[in-house]
């Protein structure tokens, strides 16, 4: 299995505004530093708990079906399934009808049910499931919580930046980067 982004999210959950107003500054020096930190910070959240804060699209590649037909997506909030293709055994694409899938994005994770499973050629990744997952396309849609956790995790290296070189970055993360995320990671037994 493998999974990996096809399209970036278009907007960041965090404007430039809000997080010069939580570090109190007022200059725009670091504005360009400021932004890479939020991007950073989103991607950090992302990776701690499975979410996708911003709308972003995303392809899942399955060597076979599980058993079952149900086909579980690592990614949260999935909105819809744009699209499940199967490769032949000399890389031909053929679509699924839509019909014969079903998606269940309430629980977590994510479950595809898939009706008929018919048979990839390929022996690796001979099925993609492309699939939409976010909150939102703005940041106005993205819990507080998880926004706020990127405020603590900004200002966590903003004020740490200068103490570590670039290879010893992120220094840490800071305790209630933790407590704010805990409640939407993803357990593992």
């Amino acid at each position: 299995m493998a999974l990996f982004r096809t399209v970036p999210p278009g907007a960041e959950p965090l404007t430039l505004a809000d997080c010069k107003a939580h570090l109190r500054i007022a200059h725009d020096g670091d504005d360009a530093l400021i932004a890479g930190l939020v991007r950073a910070a989103r991607e950090e959240v992302e990776q701690q708990t499975g979410v996708a804060l911003i709308d972003q699209d995303w392809r899942l590649a399955l060597d076979r079906w599980p058993a079952g037909g149900i086909v579980t997506i690592p990614r949260h909030p999935v909105k819809q399934v744009l699209s499940v293709t199967l490769y032949g055994a000399d890389g031909e694409a053929t679509l699924m009808d839509p019909a014969l899938y079903r998606l269940d994005g309430l629980s977590r994770p994510a479950r595809l049910w898939v009706e008929q499973r018919p048979t990839p050629g390929a022996a690796l990744n001979g099925i993609e499931i492309d699939f939409r997952a976010g909150f939102g396309e703005a940041g106005t849609d993205v819990p507080d919580l998880l926004k706020r956790a990127m405020l603590i995790l900004v200002a966590h290296w903003y004020e740490f930046r200068a103490a570590y070189g670039p290879d010893d970055q992120p220094v840490s993360i800071p305790d209630g980067f933790r407590r704010l995320t805990d409640g939407w990671r993803t357990r593992r037994l």
